[in-house]
């Protein structure tokens, strides 16, 4: 198994560590999971996301080639601002999603998840025309610093004015005097920065923002990462999408333009969307105690499966039990209750508008 160049930080706060797409990650640490998910819906959290890919293109016309690879538009973006998209096969399944940076019209910088890194690579290099696409996942260490408190912690070690980067903008600056790409993203639904800087500094920054915070800031793991994620129904690869989903059926409609411009898959997509997709991707709570977990079964009144869990778990903010799910068309609707076999027991669950959780409420 690889290790990010913050391992020793993660060793020394206690981590206990698991194998996560062919790394050795920390998946808790001397706290619970549940006590550091509440960390950062109440305080602050950091992350080491080290380990996701870092992929630059670059060329006279960066934009408009990478634009051909992703479902969303390059185009309608400005220079120093990101978007989420996703990027497909010809059969309309999802290689990736992506966070894309647009630098410039000649510089692009994508970030992927870690167990597609070397597979996106590939993609790219096989279908990308008029630019160059660079390697450069192990150049960078990369920290999410996640929770309300994160603007106070972070606007204490730089002279870059937080309040000046937007949702989804990013600026180049120094934190604790180290170079580092600020970027105002995450995926916890929590206000907060993912923050990118050479590798072998990634350790420096990170001890910085634990003096610089105090008490206010707790190490987070892989397993809290899941569990906040969930709250917000934002997509894991692997589980909830990969190569056998497409955007339209996964609730990714809004990151696919399909009328911006041709791009790979648009075809078949474009098709999808008039026919109209078979099954939907869709958020639902368990009415008793069950707990649904990926790949359990949604079965008919019969017991015959229709469709699957991706995700499950019980929400640390809620207290409920949640998941995602893919139904049906028919039974996709908010309200409806579905049947789920959980082990030997086929238990019920009602589909629920997502997300689950609004960032500044307890439930």
């Amino acid at each position: 198994m690889r290790r990010t160049p913050l391992y020793d930080c993660h060793a020394a706060a206690g981590g206990r560590f698991v194998e996560f797409g062919g790394w050795e990650m920390p998946v808790r640490y001397q706290l619970s999971i549940q006590e550091e998910h509440a960390a950062v819906r109440t305080s602050a959290g950091l992350f080491d996301v080290s380990h996701m890919g870092e992929i630059e293109i670059v060329g006279d016309d960066a934009v408009g080639a990478l634009n051909r690879l992703v479902t969303n538009d390059l185009e309608k973006i400005s220079d120093g601002q990101a978007c989420y998209t996703a990027m497909c096969y010809p059969h309309g399944g999802i290689v990736d999603d992506l966070v894309i940076y647009r630098y410039g019209r000649e510089s692009v910088l994508i970030c992927c998840n870690a167990s597609n890194r070397a597979k996106d690579f590939a993609w790219i290099q096989e279908n990308l025309e008029g630019a160059q696409a660079i390697d450069r996942g192990d150049e960078f260490s990369q920290l999410a610093l996640q929770g309300p408190k994160a603007v106070e912690i972070l606007q204490r070690l730089t002279s870059t004015d937080l309040s000046s980067i937007k949702r989804y903008w990013f600026a180049d600056g120094l934190v604790a005097d180290v170079p580092t790409l600020i970027s105002r993203t995450g995926y916890t639904g929590e206000d907060g920065f993912e923050l990118y800087m050479p590798a072998e500094r990634g350790p420096e920054v990170w001890n910085a923002l634990f003096a610089a915070a105090g008490d206010d800031l707790t190490p987070v793991g892989l397993g809290a990462r899941d569990t906040l994620r969930l709250e917000m129904k934002y997509a894991l690869y692997g589980n909830d999408i990969d190569e056998t989903t497409n955007p339209l059926e996964a609730g990714l409609g809004w990151i696919t333009k399909l009328e911006a411009g041709d791009f790979i898959g648009r075809d078949v997509l474009l098709e999808e969307k008039e026919q109209g997709v078979s099954r939907r991707l869709v958020a639902f709570k368990m009415d008793g105690r069950a707990i649904a977990r990926h790949g359990y079964p949604v079965v008919d009144e019969t017991g015959e499966a229709v469709g699957h869990v991706t995700s499950g778990t019980r929400s640390p903010t809620l207290g409920e039990n949640i998941g995602l799910a893919y139904v049906p068309m028919g039974q996709h609707k908010i309200g409806t209750q579905v049947r789920i076999q959980v082990r030997k027991n086929v238990e019920t669950a009602t589909i629920v508008k997502p997300p689950f959780y609004t960032p500044g409420k307890s439930g």
